[in-house]
Protein backbone atom coordinates (compact mmCIF):
# COMPACT_ATOMS: atom_id res chain seq x y z
CA UNK A 1 0.00 0.00 0.00
CA UNK A 2 1.25 3.49 -0.85
CA UNK A 3 0.42 6.51 1.28
CA UNK A 4 0.74 10.24 0.64
CA UNK A 5 0.76 12.36 3.78
CA UNK A 6 -0.30 15.82 2.64
CA UNK A 7 0.53 19.13 4.26
CA UNK A 8 1.92 17.97 7.59
CA UNK A 9 4.42 20.03 9.55
CA UNK A 10 7.45 17.74 9.42
CA UNK A 11 9.92 17.93 12.31
CA UNK A 12 13.16 15.96 12.10
CA UNK A 13 16.29 17.52 13.61
CA UNK A 14 18.41 14.77 12.03
CA UNK A 15 17.88 16.31 8.58
CA UNK A 16 17.30 19.89 9.68
CA UNK A 17 13.64 19.80 8.72
CA UNK A 18 10.99 21.89 10.51
CA UNK A 19 8.46 22.91 7.86
CA UNK A 20 5.34 21.84 5.99
CA UNK A 21 5.94 19.01 3.52
CA UNK A 22 4.22 16.24 1.61
CA UNK A 23 5.63 12.76 2.26
CA UNK A 24 5.14 9.78 -0.06
CA UNK A 25 5.51 6.25 1.32
CA UNK A 26 5.88 3.26 -1.01
CA UNK A 27 7.02 -0.32 -0.35
CA UNK A 28 7.92 0.18 3.33
CA UNK A 29 10.13 3.22 2.67
CA UNK A 30 9.81 6.96 2.22
CA UNK A 31 10.16 7.54 -1.51
CA UNK A 32 9.78 11.31 -1.64
CA UNK A 33 9.65 14.38 0.61
CA UNK A 34 8.73 17.64 -1.11
CA UNK A 35 6.75 20.85 -0.76
CA UNK A 36 4.16 19.41 -3.14
CA UNK A 37 3.57 15.86 -4.37
CA UNK A 38 0.75 15.07 -6.78
CA UNK A 39 -1.69 12.42 -5.60
CA UNK A 40 -1.83 9.58 -8.14
CA UNK A 41 -4.15 6.63 -8.63
CA UNK A 42 -3.65 3.83 -6.13
CA UNK A 43 -2.14 6.08 -3.44
CA UNK A 44 -4.13 6.62 -0.24
CA UNK A 45 -3.99 10.24 0.91
CA UNK A 46 -3.65 11.01 4.63
CA UNK A 47 -4.57 14.59 5.50
CA UNK A 48 -1.78 16.06 7.59
CA UNK A 49 -3.03 19.65 7.68
CA UNK A 50 -2.58 21.12 11.15
CA UNK A 51 -0.67 18.06 12.31
CA UNK A 52 2.98 17.25 12.97
CA UNK A 53 4.81 14.38 11.29
CA UNK A 54 7.86 12.97 13.08
CA UNK A 55 10.06 9.86 12.98
CA UNK A 56 8.24 6.97 14.67
CA UNK A 57 8.28 7.23 18.46
CA UNK A 58 10.37 4.74 20.46
CA UNK A 59 9.83 3.61 24.06
CA UNK A 60 12.94 1.82 25.26
CA UNK A 61 11.49 0.63 28.57
CA UNK A 62 8.26 -1.39 28.63
CA UNK A 63 6.99 -4.55 30.30
CA UNK A 64 4.78 -6.71 28.08
CA UNK A 65 4.67 -9.60 30.63
CA UNK A 66 4.89 -12.22 27.89
CA UNK A 67 5.77 -15.02 28.49
CA UNK A 68 4.58 -15.95 31.94
CA UNK A 69 2.20 -13.18 33.01
CA UNK A 70 -0.14 -12.96 30.05
CA UNK A 71 -3.09 -12.19 32.33
CA UNK A 72 -1.57 -8.71 32.75
CA UNK A 73 -0.48 -8.05 29.16
CA UNK A 74 0.69 -9.94 26.09
CA UNK A 75 2.98 -8.94 23.27
CA UNK A 76 -0.12 -8.56 21.09
CA UNK A 77 -2.10 -6.40 23.54
CA UNK A 78 0.98 -4.40 24.50
CA UNK A 79 1.64 -3.77 20.82
CA UNK A 80 -1.89 -2.41 20.47
CA UNK A 81 -1.31 -0.03 23.35
CA UNK A 82 2.00 1.07 21.83
CA UNK A 83 0.48 1.78 18.42
CA UNK A 84 -2.41 3.64 20.08
CA UNK A 85 0.14 5.80 21.88
CA UNK A 86 1.98 6.66 18.65
CA UNK A 87 4.93 4.28 18.93
CA UNK A 88 6.59 2.28 16.18
CA UNK A 89 9.25 0.65 18.40
CA UNK A 90 9.41 -0.62 21.96
CA UNK A 91 12.12 -2.37 23.97
CA UNK A 92 10.74 -5.01 26.32
CA UNK A 93 12.31 -5.73 29.69
CA UNK A 94 13.49 -9.28 30.52
CA UNK A 95 11.72 -9.91 33.84
CA UNK A 96 9.32 -12.39 32.28
CA UNK A 97 8.76 -16.04 33.26
CA UNK A 98 11.00 -17.61 32.20
CA UNK A 99 13.38 -14.68 32.41
CA UNK A 100 14.63 -13.57 29.00
CA UNK A 101 18.20 -14.78 29.51
CA UNK A 102 18.85 -16.90 26.39
CA UNK A 103 18.52 -16.40 22.67
CA UNK A 104 15.39 -18.58 22.55
CA UNK A 105 13.41 -16.09 24.64
CA UNK A 106 14.65 -13.18 22.50
CA UNK A 107 13.56 -15.00 19.35
CA UNK A 108 10.15 -15.84 20.86
CA UNK A 109 9.38 -12.18 21.51
CA UNK A 110 10.55 -11.00 18.09
CA UNK A 111 8.58 -13.69 16.26
CA UNK A 112 5.45 -13.10 18.34
CA UNK A 113 5.64 -9.35 17.70
CA UNK A 114 5.99 -9.91 13.96
CA UNK A 115 2.81 -11.96 13.98
CA UNK A 116 1.01 -9.14 15.80
CA UNK A 117 2.36 -6.76 13.16
CA UNK A 118 1.82 -3.49 15.01
CA UNK A 119 5.21 -2.35 16.36
CA UNK A 120 8.85 -3.38 16.19
CA UNK A 121 9.54 -5.17 19.48
CA UNK A 122 13.23 -5.05 20.41
CA UNK A 123 13.72 -7.27 23.46
CA UNK A 124 16.32 -6.60 26.12
CA UNK A 125 18.15 -9.57 27.56
CA UNK A 126 18.92 -10.19 31.20
CA UNK A 127 22.42 -9.55 32.47
CA UNK A 128 22.41 -12.54 34.80
CA UNK A 129 20.79 -15.98 34.70
CA UNK A 130 17.25 -15.72 36.00
CA UNK A 131 18.05 -12.15 37.06
CA UNK A 132 19.52 -13.71 40.19
CA UNK A 133 22.69 -11.63 40.07
CA UNK A 134 24.95 -14.66 40.43
CA UNK A 135 26.18 -15.73 36.97
CA UNK A 136 26.25 -14.30 33.46
CA UNK A 137 23.29 -14.85 31.19
CA UNK A 138 23.82 -16.03 27.59
CA UNK A 139 24.84 -12.58 26.38
CA UNK A 140 26.40 -13.60 23.06
CA UNK A 141 23.54 -15.93 22.19
CA UNK A 142 21.02 -13.16 22.82
CA UNK A 143 22.97 -10.65 20.72
CA UNK A 144 22.91 -13.10 17.80
CA UNK A 145 19.12 -13.44 18.12
CA UNK A 146 18.55 -9.67 18.20
CA UNK A 147 18.81 -8.43 21.81
CA UNK A 148 18.79 -4.64 21.79
CA UNK A 149 20.43 -4.07 25.20
CA UNK A 150 20.87 -5.77 28.57
CA UNK A 151 19.36 -5.20 32.00
CA UNK A 152 18.28 -6.95 35.19
CA UNK A 153 15.44 -4.45 35.44
CA UNK A 154 13.09 -4.92 38.35
CA UNK A 155 15.72 -5.03 41.06
CA UNK A 156 19.17 -4.61 39.54
CA UNK A 157 22.45 -6.40 40.10
CA UNK A 158 23.28 -6.12 43.80
CA UNK A 159 26.89 -7.34 43.66
CA UNK A 160 29.37 -4.75 42.39
CA UNK A 161 31.72 -7.54 41.31
CA UNK A 162 28.99 -9.26 39.31
CA UNK A 163 27.94 -5.97 37.72
CA UNK A 164 31.54 -5.29 36.69
CA UNK A 165 31.74 -8.72 35.07
CA UNK A 166 28.47 -8.08 33.22
CA UNK A 167 29.60 -4.69 31.95
CA UNK A 168 33.01 -5.95 30.86
CA UNK A 169 31.34 -8.75 28.90
CA UNK A 170 28.58 -6.66 27.32
CA UNK A 171 31.12 -4.05 26.21
CA UNK A 172 32.44 -6.57 23.65
CA UNK A 173 29.14 -6.56 21.74
CA UNK A 174 28.42 -2.85 21.19
CA UNK A 175 25.40 -2.96 23.46
CA UNK A 176 24.30 -0.78 26.36
CA UNK A 177 23.84 -1.94 29.95
CA UNK A 178 20.59 -0.47 31.31
CA UNK A 179 20.88 -0.23 35.07
CA UNK A 180 17.96 -0.39 37.48
CA UNK A 181 19.70 1.39 40.36
CA UNK A 182 18.48 0.23 43.74
CA UNK A 183 20.44 -0.89 46.78
CA UNK A 184 17.91 -3.32 48.17
CA UNK A 185 19.31 -3.28 51.69
CA UNK A 186 18.39 0.41 51.80
CA UNK A 187 15.04 0.22 49.99
CA UNK A 188 13.85 -2.89 51.87
CA UNK A 189 10.21 -2.59 53.01
CA UNK A 190 9.93 0.87 51.45
CA UNK A 191 6.68 1.56 49.61
CA UNK A 192 6.84 5.36 49.21
CA UNK A 193 9.56 8.02 49.06
CA UNK A 194 11.06 8.81 52.45
CA UNK A 195 9.84 12.21 53.55
CA UNK A 196 6.79 14.15 54.67
CA UNK A 197 4.31 12.11 52.63
CA UNK A 198 5.56 8.83 54.13
CA UNK A 199 5.30 10.26 57.64
CA UNK A 200 1.87 11.77 56.98
CA UNK A 201 0.50 8.51 55.58
CA UNK A 202 2.27 6.23 58.07
CA UNK A 203 4.17 4.12 55.55
CA UNK A 204 7.72 2.78 55.33
CA UNK A 205 9.96 5.17 53.41
CA UNK A 206 12.23 4.40 50.44
CA UNK A 207 15.23 6.75 50.63
CA UNK A 208 16.64 8.41 47.50
CA UNK A 209 20.04 7.17 48.69
CA UNK A 210 19.05 3.64 47.65
CA UNK A 211 19.01 4.82 44.05
CA UNK A 212 21.83 7.34 44.20
CA UNK A 213 24.42 4.98 45.73
CA UNK A 214 23.97 2.52 42.88
CA UNK A 215 24.09 5.27 40.25
CA UNK A 216 27.45 6.30 41.70
CA UNK A 217 28.64 2.67 41.78
CA UNK A 218 27.66 1.95 38.19
CA UNK A 219 29.24 5.15 36.89
CA UNK A 220 32.47 4.05 38.53
CA UNK A 221 32.13 0.63 36.88
CA UNK A 222 31.53 2.35 33.56
CA UNK A 223 34.77 4.24 34.06
CA UNK A 224 36.54 0.97 34.86
CA UNK A 225 35.14 -1.16 32.02
CA UNK A 226 34.38 1.36 29.29
CA UNK A 227 30.94 -0.19 28.86
CA UNK A 228 28.13 2.12 27.77
CA UNK A 229 25.84 2.68 30.77
CA UNK A 230 22.22 3.81 30.70
CA UNK A 231 20.50 4.73 33.96
CA UNK A 232 16.89 3.54 33.96
CA UNK A 233 13.97 5.68 35.22
CA UNK A 234 16.06 8.26 37.06
CA UNK A 235 14.04 9.91 39.82
CA UNK A 236 16.23 12.18 41.96
CA UNK A 237 17.96 15.51 41.42
CA UNK A 238 21.18 14.22 42.98
CA UNK A 239 21.21 11.18 40.72
CA UNK A 240 20.87 13.45 37.70
CA UNK A 241 23.77 15.60 38.90
CA UNK A 242 25.98 12.50 38.98
CA UNK A 243 24.96 11.63 35.42
CA UNK A 244 25.70 15.19 34.28
CA UNK A 245 29.14 15.03 35.86
CA UNK A 246 29.87 11.71 34.16
CA UNK A 247 28.83 13.13 30.81
CA UNK A 248 31.02 16.19 31.34
CA UNK A 249 33.91 13.82 31.97
CA UNK A 250 33.25 12.14 28.63
CA UNK A 251 32.03 8.81 30.00
CA UNK A 252 29.48 6.86 27.90
CA UNK A 253 26.67 7.45 30.39
CA UNK A 254 23.06 8.25 29.50
CA UNK A 255 19.75 8.25 31.35
CA UNK A 256 16.00 8.20 30.91
CA UNK A 257 12.98 9.59 32.75
CA UNK A 258 9.31 8.63 32.91
CA UNK A 259 6.34 11.01 32.60
CA UNK A 260 5.19 10.06 36.10
CA UNK A 261 8.50 11.17 37.59
CA UNK A 262 8.35 14.37 35.54
CA UNK A 263 4.80 15.40 36.33
CA UNK A 264 3.92 13.80 39.67
CA UNK A 265 5.50 13.81 43.15
CA UNK A 266 5.00 12.09 46.49
CA UNK A 267 2.67 14.88 47.69
CA UNK A 268 0.17 13.69 45.06
CA UNK A 269 -0.33 10.57 47.20
CA UNK A 270 -3.11 11.32 49.66
CA UNK A 271 -5.41 9.63 52.13
CA UNK A 272 -7.23 7.81 49.31
CA UNK A 273 -4.11 5.63 48.93
CA UNK A 274 -4.43 5.45 45.15
CA UNK A 275 -2.19 2.46 44.41
CA UNK A 276 -1.76 3.52 40.79
CA UNK A 277 0.72 6.02 42.26
CA UNK A 278 2.83 3.23 43.76
CA UNK A 279 5.83 2.60 41.52
CA UNK A 280 9.50 1.64 41.53
CA UNK A 281 11.36 3.93 41.97
CA UNK A 282 8.75 5.81 43.98
CA UNK A 283 7.48 9.28 43.21
CA UNK A 284 9.99 11.68 44.74
CA UNK A 285 9.77 15.26 46.02
CA UNK A 286 8.40 18.11 43.94
CA UNK A 287 11.92 19.57 43.79
CA UNK A 288 13.18 16.33 42.22
CA UNK A 289 10.45 16.46 39.56
CA UNK A 290 11.36 20.08 38.86
CA UNK A 291 15.04 19.14 38.41
CA UNK A 292 14.09 16.29 36.07
CA UNK A 293 11.97 18.63 33.95
CA UNK A 294 14.93 20.97 33.69
CA UNK A 295 17.12 18.01 32.73
CA UNK A 296 14.87 16.89 29.89
CA UNK A 297 14.86 20.44 28.52
CA UNK A 298 18.59 21.15 28.78
CA UNK A 299 19.76 17.83 27.30
CA UNK A 300 21.00 16.21 30.51
CA UNK A 301 18.35 13.48 30.20
CA UNK A 302 18.49 11.55 26.94
CA UNK A 303 15.13 9.77 26.66
CA UNK A 304 11.54 9.77 27.82
CA UNK A 305 10.30 6.24 28.56
CA UNK A 306 7.13 4.92 30.14
CA UNK A 307 8.26 1.92 32.22
CA UNK A 308 4.84 0.61 31.08
CA UNK A 309 3.96 -1.81 33.91
CA UNK A 310 0.54 -3.43 33.46
CA UNK A 311 -1.11 -5.22 36.38
CA UNK A 312 -4.41 -7.01 36.88
CA UNK A 313 -7.13 -5.21 38.81
CA UNK A 314 -6.76 -7.41 41.91
CA UNK A 315 -3.04 -6.57 42.09
CA UNK A 316 -3.80 -2.87 42.47
CA UNK A 317 -7.23 -2.86 44.13
CA UNK A 318 -5.88 -3.72 47.58
CA UNK A 319 -3.95 -2.24 50.50
CA UNK A 320 -1.04 0.01 49.51
CA UNK A 321 1.57 -2.13 51.26
CA UNK A 322 0.77 -5.25 49.23
CA UNK A 323 -0.18 -3.61 45.92
CA UNK A 324 2.18 -4.25 43.02
CA UNK A 325 4.54 -1.50 41.90
CA UNK A 326 3.98 0.20 38.55
CA UNK A 327 1.76 2.18 36.20
CA UNK A 328 0.90 1.78 32.53
CA UNK A 329 2.07 4.61 30.31
CA UNK A 330 2.28 3.93 26.58
CA UNK A 331 -0.98 5.68 25.73
CA UNK A 332 -0.46 8.79 27.88
CA UNK A 333 3.26 9.49 27.39
CA UNK A 334 3.00 11.65 24.26
CA UNK A 335 -0.14 13.51 25.41
CA UNK A 336 1.53 14.30 28.75
CA UNK A 337 4.66 15.64 27.07
CA UNK A 338 2.58 17.76 24.70
CA UNK A 339 0.23 19.09 27.38
CA UNK A 340 2.88 19.92 29.97
CA UNK A 341 5.94 20.90 27.96
CA UNK A 342 5.51 21.31 24.20
CA UNK A 343 2.23 23.18 23.87
CA UNK A 344 3.06 25.66 26.67
CA UNK A 345 6.26 26.49 24.75
CA UNK A 346 8.71 25.05 27.29
CA UNK A 347 9.99 22.31 24.94
CA UNK A 348 10.52 22.54 21.19
CA UNK A 349 9.12 19.95 18.82
CA UNK A 350 12.68 19.14 17.77
CA UNK A 351 13.66 18.36 21.35
CA UNK A 352 10.57 16.17 21.72
CA UNK A 353 11.67 14.20 18.64
CA UNK A 354 15.16 13.81 20.07
CA UNK A 355 14.03 12.33 23.39
CA UNK A 356 11.16 10.21 22.07
CA UNK A 357 12.53 9.00 18.71
CA UNK A 358 16.15 9.79 17.86
CA UNK A 359 18.05 9.11 21.09
CA UNK A 360 16.25 5.86 22.01
CA UNK A 361 17.03 4.40 18.57
CA UNK A 362 20.68 5.29 18.97
CA UNK A 363 20.87 3.67 22.40
CA UNK A 364 19.15 0.50 21.17
CA UNK A 365 21.61 0.35 18.25
CA UNK A 366 18.78 0.56 15.72
CA UNK A 367 19.20 1.99 12.25
CA UNK A 368 18.25 5.68 12.17
CA UNK A 369 14.80 6.59 10.89
CA UNK A 370 14.66 9.96 9.15
CA UNK A 371 12.00 11.84 7.24
CA UNK A 372 13.91 11.65 3.98
CA UNK A 373 13.81 9.58 0.81
CA UNK A 374 15.18 6.06 1.30
CA UNK A 375 14.50 5.82 5.02
CA UNK A 376 12.26 3.10 6.44
CA UNK A 377 8.73 4.46 6.78
CA UNK A 378 8.33 4.42 10.56
CA UNK A 379 6.33 7.62 11.10
CA UNK A 380 4.05 9.18 13.70
CA UNK A 381 1.43 11.81 12.82
CA UNK A 382 0.35 13.98 15.75
CA UNK A 383 -2.68 16.21 16.21
CA UNK A 384 -1.63 18.86 18.76
CA UNK A 385 -5.20 20.06 19.26
CA UNK A 386 -7.06 16.79 19.90
CA UNK A 387 -8.32 16.56 23.48
CA UNK A 388 -8.27 13.37 25.56
CA UNK A 389 -10.03 12.37 28.74
CA UNK A 390 -7.99 9.65 30.41
CA UNK A 391 -10.54 7.04 31.44
CA UNK A 392 -10.31 3.26 31.62
CA UNK A 393 -12.16 3.13 28.31
CA UNK A 394 -9.38 5.11 26.62
CA UNK A 395 -6.88 2.26 27.04
CA UNK A 396 -6.72 -0.57 24.51
CA UNK A 397 -4.25 -2.80 26.39
CA UNK A 398 -5.24 -5.42 28.97
CA UNK A 399 -4.58 -3.38 32.10
CA UNK A 400 -5.94 0.00 33.21
CA UNK A 401 -3.63 0.88 36.12
CA UNK A 402 -2.74 4.41 35.02
CA UNK A 403 -1.42 7.04 37.41
CA UNK A 404 -3.12 9.65 35.22
CA UNK A 405 -6.72 8.40 35.26
CA UNK A 406 -9.04 11.41 35.37
CA UNK A 407 -6.66 13.77 33.58
CA UNK A 408 -7.70 15.93 30.64
CA UNK A 409 -4.86 16.14 28.11
CA UNK A 410 -4.29 17.86 24.78
CA UNK A 411 -2.49 16.36 21.78
CA UNK A 412 -2.02 12.76 20.66
CA UNK A 413 -0.97 10.54 17.78
CA UNK A 414 -3.67 10.05 15.16
CA UNK A 415 -1.81 7.90 12.63
CA UNK A 416 1.21 5.60 12.68
CA UNK A 417 3.08 3.93 9.83
CA UNK A 418 5.28 0.99 10.85
CA UNK A 419 7.54 -0.13 7.99
CA UNK A 420 4.99 1.42 5.65
CA UNK A 421 2.02 -0.37 7.26
CA UNK A 422 -0.68 1.85 8.72
CA UNK A 423 -1.08 0.54 12.27
CA UNK A 424 -3.01 3.54 13.60
CA UNK A 425 -5.58 5.36 11.49
CA UNK A 426 -7.56 8.30 12.85
CA UNK A 427 -6.75 7.20 16.41
CA UNK A 428 -7.96 3.64 15.81
CA UNK A 429 -5.56 0.68 15.96
CA UNK A 430 -5.71 -1.31 12.74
Amino acid sequence: MAYLIKGAHVVDPQVGLDDVRDVLVEDKVISQVAEFIEATEGVEVIDGAGKYLVPGLVDMHVHFRDPGFEYKETIATGSRAAAHGGFTDVATMPNTDPVTDTGAEIRYQIDTARRAGLVHVRPMGALTRGEQGESLAEIGDMVMEGASAFSDDGHGVQSAGMMKTCMAYVSQFDRVVCAHCEVESLSKNGVINSGRAATRLGMFGWPPLAEEMEIWRDIELCRSTGCALHICHISTAKGLEMVKAAKAEGLPVTCEVTPHHLFLCDEDIDETYNTNLKMNPPLRKASDAEALRAGILDGSIDCVVTDHAPHAKHEKDCEWEIAFFGTIGLETSLPLMLTNLVLPGKMTWSRLVEVMAVNPRNLLRCAPVKVEAGSQADLTLIDPAKEIDVTEGYFVGKSKNSAFLGCHLTGCATDVLMAGKRTLANCEVQ
